[in-house]
């Protein structure tokens, strides 16, 4: 599909939000409530999907005891989801741009839903790396699934808000978890808690196959038969939008929230157990607060930085004026290990969820506006295995320290994440639309 180039209106100026809506308004109204009816079914993918991967967190200290599991295996088994995790982050990005998001949404699903059931068959460390390696695999083609998804439907106006309700399902499912799980691990044992979460992701193939039975054709989808063909006129190589130097500064920026986010997720259930005496009924009563948090943050910062961008305020001044208090906001997890009370505790990893998911919002909807359309899973799916690798790389120091020395070094390197981050957007320059600064790449041959 053409995408005219020359003569278009500046999209970095005060009139960015008008010049996109004129440029980017092909589907209209219909087809703007078709995207949103879309997210919804995304939103509940994104919950059960860190609802799936949540549960191991939560019944951390359960499943060690009955598999006779040290702090250092439990690394191990983190790790198991992880590199499988990084690895199909790249590969699912790969087939959802080839395919298209509406077939590899039902392999994502129906893999992960398989995979987080067989949790209840371990025996021990060997089988529970088998069957987490697999929950990574089937796991990682989702969110480059879904952001290929909203790029395809939302117009960029749009697209921070959706992220952004994209990354409130990933701290839900997260809240959910402590309750959920703890309530039917209580009840019948943590083998049950796999069973049960596992199946929910069923229930999400049928909604999403009567929706995409519809012919709609996405109004911004870059065509994937020609980009299985001979490259169309404006075609882009991926390696000069991979090698752009925004792009790479903004991939360090998310490989450190995503370092950041994977130790909560793992980590934080299991030390309010082991290091402040929450036993799992205190656990499914209290830690859904912080992830709470995360979703409001989710939500108010990238709906935040939208209404920069509608005010008039440029693309550049509208992310990073919101990332600037995220960033400080993150800081307050250094006080989770200082505080006297586990109120204290809970305020402080509240507040800095609240900025990692704002930070996190905001860096992601920047990826995408920074590359080009028709690479935009694969590249998004890139960041993400980067991000899962060096929190791979993390876990084999995390569980180490905590058996040598405790969390007080983990909880300094994650306060001081953050800042080091913001330094890296910085570095990247303005964050700007792929179109408007490469005009002259796109009219190059490849």
């Amino acid at each position: 599909m053409h995408h005219p180039i020359h003569g278009e209106p500046s999209l970095s100026g005060p009139g960015a939000i008008s010049a996109l809506d004129q440029n980017q308004a092909k589907g209209g109204t219909a087809s703007l409530r078709f995207a949103w009816m879309l997210l919804a079914i995304l939103f509940a993918g994104s919950v059960l999907n860190y609802l799936d991967r949540a549960v191991l967190g939560v019944l951390m200290p359960q499943v060690r005891h009955s598999l006779s599991l040290s702090n250092k295996d439990y690394g191990l088994v983190v790790n198991a989801f992880l590199l499988l995790y990084m690895v199909f982050y790249i590969v699912g990005g790969r087939i959802s741009d080839w395919l298209g998001s509406r077939h590899s949404f039902i392999f994502n699903v129906t893999g992960w839903s398989i995979a987080s059931m067989l949790h209840a068959l371990s025996q021990g460390l060997v089988s529970l790396c088998a069957f987490r390696a697999l929950l990574g695999a089937a796991e990682g083609g989702f969110f480059p699934t879904a952001i290929r998804s909203i790029a395809d439907w939302f117009p960029l106006s749009h697209r921070a808000k959706a992220i952004g309700i994209l990354l409130c399902g990933m701290s839900i499912g997260s809240f959910i978890a402590p309750p959920a799980v703890a309530w039917v691990a209580v009840r019948y044992g943590w083998r049950a808690a796999f069973l049960g979460t596992g199946a929910l992701g069923f229930f999400l193939l049928l909604p999403w196959l009567l929706l995409q039975s519809r012919k709609t054709r996405p109004p911004f989808a870059v065509d994937s038969a020609a980009a299985r063909g001979p490259a169309p006129p404006h075609h882009v190589p991926i390696l000069h939008a991979l090698w752009q130097r925004k792009y790479l500064f903004l991939l360090g920026a998310r490989s450190i929230t995503d370092a950041i986010w994977f130790f909560c997720l793992f980590w934080i259930p299991g030390y309010f157990q082991e290091a402040r005496g929450f036993n799992l009924l205190q656990v499914g009563r209290l830690l859904w607060i912080p992830y709470f948090s995360g979703d409001l943050g989710a939500l108010l910062g990238t709906w935040g930085s939208s209404a920069l961008l509608k005010r008039g305020l440029s693309l550049d001044r509208s992310r990073k004026t919101v990332l600037i208090p995220s960033a400080l906001l993150s800081l307050c997890s250094i006080g989770t290990f200082y505080a006297h009370t586990n109120s204290v505790a809970l305020l402080c990893l509240s507040i800095a969820l609240f900025g990692v998911f704002s930070w996190a919002g905001n860096v992601q909807s920047a990826i995408t506006e920074v590359v080009p359309q028709q690479h935009v899973a694969l590249l998004y799916g890139i960041t993400g295995a980067v991000g899962t690798f060096l929190s791979a790389i993390s876990q084999l120091f995390i569980g180490r320290a905590v058996d040598h020395v405790g969390y007080k070094p983990i909880f300094l390197a994650l306060g001081s994440g953050l800042p080091l981050a913001l330094v890296l957007v910085f570095s990247a320059g303005r964050i700007t639309p792929w179109k408007a600064e490469n005009a002259d790449l796109q009219n190059q041959p490849s």
